[in-house]
């Protein structure tokens, strides 16, 4: 986690929300199953001006020598994110927020691959704490990719019980500090605020999350958990 995830706002929607000028110029769109090295929406903070900016998800570190020499770096550990080479730099200098309608998630050993989303009770959007980095290939005089990662922690409660991990989740009153490129020491930052979790609810959702090329939104909608293999045989016993 996270590796899928729904943003079902579009960018000027967004900047509402978060209280910033839409800097996407059209790159993004309200999107129900974002996956892996898309483009996606963040928030940054650069001076007095808080934006939203089209990034691709999937950390590049500014020393990679190429793109694609592994599996995207989609998260970042929060209890390593400021020592590990490939996110320190980021973690001190470059953060942002990505924003989420909720996370899918998937039970490890689940046979039936049932998809669960975890989102806010009221509706509005999830904060998820992220970092970013520019990129640029050796030798080009280009514009310089942009990317993103999750910061993700320890898993709690009944999220628990479908994943270890979670992505970590800044309540409004953490936003300003969380973005500051002037704030270097984050340790307290890092650890997820209590009252934040129990706004979360979790539920099943369709199975047609499972397939990248689904796309719409009643894949947020609850739905009946598939049944177990066992349940499914017994239905024709009877």
């Amino acid at each position: 986690m996270c590796g899928r995830y729904a943003v079902q706002h579009d960018p000027a929607a967004l900047a509402e929300e978060f209280e910033a000028v839409d800097r996407t110029g059209g790159a993004v769109v309200a999107d129900f199953n974002v996956t892996p090295t898309k483009t996606v929406p963040i928030v940054v903070q650069r001076g007095a001006e808080r934006s939203i900016r089209p990034v691709r998800w999937g950390l590049v570190p500014t020393w990679a020598k190429e793109i694609g020499s592994g599996p995207p770096m989609i998260n970042a550990r929060a209890e390593s994110i400021t020592t590990k080479p490939a996110f320190a730099e980021s973690a001190r200098r470059r953060r942002c927020l990505m924003p989420a309608t909720g996370w899918y998630e998937w039970q490890p050993g689940d046979r039936r691959r049932q998809p669960f989303l975890c989102r806010r009770e009221d509706g509005a959007s999830l904060a998820m704490a992220a970092v970013f980095s520019a990129w640029w290939a050796p030798d080009s005089t280009d514009r310089p990719l942009v990317t993103c990662a999750v910061v993700t922690t320890d898993a709690v409660g009944e999220l628990a019980d479908i994943h270890h991990r979670m992505p970590l989740v800044l309540p409004r009153d953490r936003w300003s500090d969380w973005l500051d490129p002037q704030r270097t020491e984050i340790s307290e930052l890092l650890t997820p605020v209590k009252g934040m979790l129990d706004e979360l609810a979790l539920h099943p959702v369709s199975t047609e999350v499972n397939s990248m090329r689904n796309n719409h939104p009643d894949l947020l909608r609850q739905v009946e958990p598939v049944p177990e293999p066992a349940e499914q045989a017994a239905l024709f016993e009877s």
